[in-house]
């Protein structure tokens, strides 16, 4: 798919082409590479030199935009001291590290550093001194969390040594002790290339907190920063809940900056009562934005603006209120490849109002309200007839609270949508009626990521489950898990995964998965049968799961992936966006392969990995592989049915996330039993191709996960 962010991005600056060049008895270094590095990472002895290689343009143009690096001999010997360093912080005393090649070509050098790692040191010994007047609790943690940086046998890292120090003290402050030191020592025998390893507490006495001052609010209201803060003078002391304080207050919205910081003289008073002081910044209470974009894939093309306001502190106590709208219009029937001058123009649109009550029932809890009112063509095939165009005019409604337990986010809600059906070109199937669906949804988040816009390591947990009762068209359980994980390969080297599951559990619909057919003269028992099946299978569609896109499987469009079948419907969560051609199924004839369409499943499975690279400047580069299947059948999870996809994406960072571009293609011979037959690929799915070939492209502001 390929979709323009210009609805997200208020403006894309791109830097001037400029040409830098090399002066008389320069050299500009194109290459520097590390040999002998076996044990520790070559791209980390990289990242110490001062010696780097020139940049490229777009990985192809060296002194375009970017300066050239120049080579001088005084630096470079200097590097090769900054080596060994390095090797012994990592553990290796013996380490050397020499010049192996400086290979000159004109105006221009390649550098090789060689390196003789030698033996690693291992630690032998490990211990803490001073815990014994602490509780066995707070002693065990402090044990647990050295053991997580440092143990015995492990080849000894400065670092790592460092870490467990400060993780010993965080486990201290965690737990009351906030004036408690640790001091590390290490006795290294380079004969027998082992450590003895010594951390010397001072956990001092429990501490308790003091008056909390609060500065920079301005006109802002001071008791909702108190009620997120959660700091009550008398109560014992934790680091950890400062923390939590911290981005509570940064939650709030309205504040640009928090620092949370407690007086911790020395020596410590003989109360040991830590006042804290709060110090905040202010940001922007109201604004508004303007923008537009475009959507131009296998499937639809359109135009749209967006246009939003928003106030930060609305009728006081920080209330946040914002609005958005999204009007546009599609070109029917234009897509990409089989590109047409549109005959039609249908009007889209979505809008949406949230409202968010901090501090509502107690400190950290918020009051969420949500309400929405889109309107939009439905298109979901990449060949659809030209008539008729359904659409839907669609209402939703939400209202409930959230809270963030440290690194646990829940979002509990009741859910209203209503769904009516109506027609942009031709007549709807009158057996189509209103859609009304009522539940309540329990969204949790555990994130452990560093960066969540850029993540480089940590992991993320969620899971979505609602059920939808008898105040509704559809009775249903529906849950849908999913874990991600980034492990840093290197400092420029991120390899990412993500793993997901849906289940769907339906109790008053689903049971009529083969399409009931009107003939020519139908009786009444044939079009009550036929209504039935069209309830049936239009409330799949709405709770049914779907997989394929740009955050999912990148060799399919949109719902590329999943059971196919001749059905006037499509998946309520992006009506505003995507949607189903509706296919007449009222002239006793079974509908052409083009007018089979995505139906729904009640079971999913998602994998994807990911190795993502990054370049120089804003640029990364990333190659991946994506899998998933969805089943009509509930707990049908078909390993055999991959549907893989392989491709190679690139990214431009900017200030609102990496503006991503990825191509996927289906690997061949990896995609169902019986791929390329066409009874089989009427009920899998036809995805299209793009120039003849079996990828997808996608293009969108932020990573897939």
């Amino acid at each position: 798919m390929l979709r323009g962010p210009l609805a997200a991005l208020s403006l894309v600056a791109l830097p001037a082409l400029g040409c830098s060049s090399i002066g008389q008895g320069q050299a500009a270094v194109d290459h520097v590479w590390i040999e002998g590095a076996h044990r520790v990472s070559g791209g980390d002895i990289a990242e110490k030199l001062a010696t780097t290689e020139s940049p490229k343009f777009l990985e192809l143009f060296q002194g375009v935009v970017y300066d050239y690096e120049f080579f001088d001999r005084y630096v470079f010997a200097s590097d090769l001291a900054r080596v060994e360093r390095f090797y012994r912080a990592k553990g290796y005393y013996e380490a050397h590290a020499r010049a192996g090649r400086v290979v000159e070509r004109g105006k221009h050098v390649s550098v090789t550093v060689v390196v003789e790692e030698g033996p690693p040191t291992r630690v032998r010994t490990v211990r803490i001194d001073g815990l014994a007047s602490v509780p066995k609790l707070v002693s065990d943690l402090a044990t647990v969390a050295m053991h997580d940086r440092v143990r015995e046998g492990q080849v000894f890292d400065e670092d790592h040594f460092k870490d467990a120090a400060a993780a010993i003290n965080r486990a201290l402050t965690d737990h009351g002790y906030a004036y408690a030191s640790v001091s590390e020592k290490a006795e290294v025998d380079v004969l027998t290339h082992t450590a003895d390893l010594v951390f010397a507490a001072a956990p001092d006495q429990p501490a308790t907190y003091g008056a909390v001052t609060i500065e920079g609010l301005g006109s802002l209201p001071e008791k909702p920063v108190r009620a997120a803060l959660e700091i009550a003078p008398g109560t014992p002391y934790s680091a950890a809940e400062l923390a939590a304080a911290q981005q509570a207050a940064l939650d709030l919205g309205v504040f640009s900056s928090v620092e949370v910081t407690p007086d911790l003289p020395k020596p410590p008073p003989a109360d040991h009562i830590v006042p804290i002081h709060v110090k905040v910044q202010g940001t922007s209470l109201r604004g508004v934005h303007l923008g537009g974009g475009f959507e131009f894939d296998v499937i639809k093309t359109d135009l749209h603006l967006l246009a939003g306001w928003e106030d930060k502190n609305f009728l006081g106590g920080m209330r946040h209120l914002s609005i958005e709208t999204r009007p546009g219009v599609v070109l029917f029937p234009t897509r990409l490849e089989s590109f047409t001058t549109p005959t039609s123009f249908l009007l889209e649109e979505r809008t949406i109002a949230h409202f968010h009550q901090p501090g509502f029932l107690e400190g950290r809890t918020n009051g969420i309200a949500q309400a929405e009112f889109n309107i939009g063509p439905i298109l979901l095939v990449p060949n659809p007839p030209s008539s008729p165009v359904l659409g839907y005019r669609e209402f939703k409604v939400s209202a409930g609270l959230d809270r963030a337990f440290g690194k646990l986010y829940a979002k509990l809600t009741q859910n209203v949508q209503d769904e009516l059906p109506f027609a942009y070109i031709g007549s709807v199937d009158p057996a189509l009626s209103e859609v009304v669906i009522s539940y309540p949804e329990l969204e949790l988040r555990l994130d452990y990521r560093d960066n969540r816009i850029r993540p480089h390591s940590g992991f993320y947990l969620a899971n979505d489950l609602q059920v939808a009762g008898d105040l509704g068209t559809a009775r249903d359980v529906r849950v849908h898990p999913e874990a991600r994980a980034y492990v840093p390969l290197a400092r420029r080297v991120t390899l990412a995964g993500r793993a997901s599951l849906g289940f769907l559990f339906p109790f008053n619909y689903g049971g009529q998965e083969t399409p009931v057919i009107l003939p020519a003269n139908p009786t009444a028992a044939d079009t009550a049968a036929h209504s039935a099946w069209v309830k049936d299978a239009q409330v799949v569609f709405f709770r049914g799961f779907f997989s394929g896109g740009p955050s999912s499987n990148r060799g399919y469009p949109l719902f590329g992936v999943g059971p196919h079948g001749p059905a006037p419907f499509y998946n309520e969560s992006v009506s505003y966006q995507q949607t189903v051609n509706g296919c007449s199924i009222t002239n006793g004839t079974t509908p052409s392969p083009q007018c089979y369409v995505p139906l729904g499943g009640s079971t999913l499975w998602e994998a994807s990995i990911e190795l993502r690279f990054h370049v120089a400047g804003p640029f990364d580069v990333a190659t991946f592989c994506d899998a998933g299947d969805v089943s009509a059948a509930q707990l049908d999870v078909r390993l055999n049915r991959p549907h893989l996809s392989c491709g190679a994406g690139a990214r431009y960072d900017t200030p609102v996330g990496p503006i991503r571009l990825d191509v996927g293609y289906r690997i061949p011979g990896a995609q169902y039993p019986g791929f390329g037959t066409p009874a089989v690929d009427n009920l899998e799915g036809i995805p299209g191709t793009i120039f003849g070939l079996p990828i997808a492209v996608a293009f969108g502001v932020g990573e897939a996960y």
